[in-house]
């Protein structure tokens, strides 16, 4: 299932990426080129690719998925005015430090984005992710050190929507 699962993916991407087709036989030479290329990707890689392959065909999911890129460009247009801020000001208000925060998420997936996530928001970078939950997240402007209190501030507005798309 994992392999045919990457083999459709990667011909989605395939035909996503050489669109519009050119005029005349090139397209289905591009297409067989595709389908060759994106069965050996499939082939090659297809135990490595996901744990749970099923999961891709749940339609929900690609909604979560659409419903996070302007959760995350939201509060990424925070914290870069926040940045901004604490460079522009006389006396850089900074009082940087790492935190421990805790996330629910038990997927490598679901995890990986949202340490990715948390580390493409300005101010905030993932430094250690430990196997029983635990982010280790460098801060620049350390707001609370109480596990809780900080998984609150940097954690939750992206784990409550990764947690649907990936788990």
């Amino acid at each position: 299932m994992r392999k045919i699962t990457l083999f459709v993916l990667a011909f989605i991407a395939w035909i996503l990426l050489t669109w519009p087709f050119p005029p005349g036989q090139q397209t289905a030479e591009s297409l067989a080129v595709g389908l060759v290329v994106s069965f050996l990707v499939g082939m090659i890689f297809g135990e490595m690719f996901t744990e749970s392959p099923h999961k891709f065909f749940s339609p929900s999911r690609y909604f979560w998925s659409l419903y996070y890129i302007p959760v995350f460009l939201y509060a990424c247009i925070l914290a870069n005015l926040d940045v901004a801020y604490r460079v522009l000001h006389p006396r850089l208000p900074i009082k940087p430090g790492i935190v421990k925060v805790k996330t629910r998420l038990r997927s490598k997936s679901a995890i990986t984005a949202l340490a990715n996530s948390i580390t493409l928001t300005p101010g905030t970078m993932s430094v250690e992710v430990t196997e029983d939950g635990y982010l280790y997240i460098h801060w620049i402007n350390v707001q609370c050190t109480d596990i809780e209190g900080a998984t609150r501030l940097i954690v939750e507005k992206f784990e409550r929507i990764l947690k649907r798309i990936f788990e």
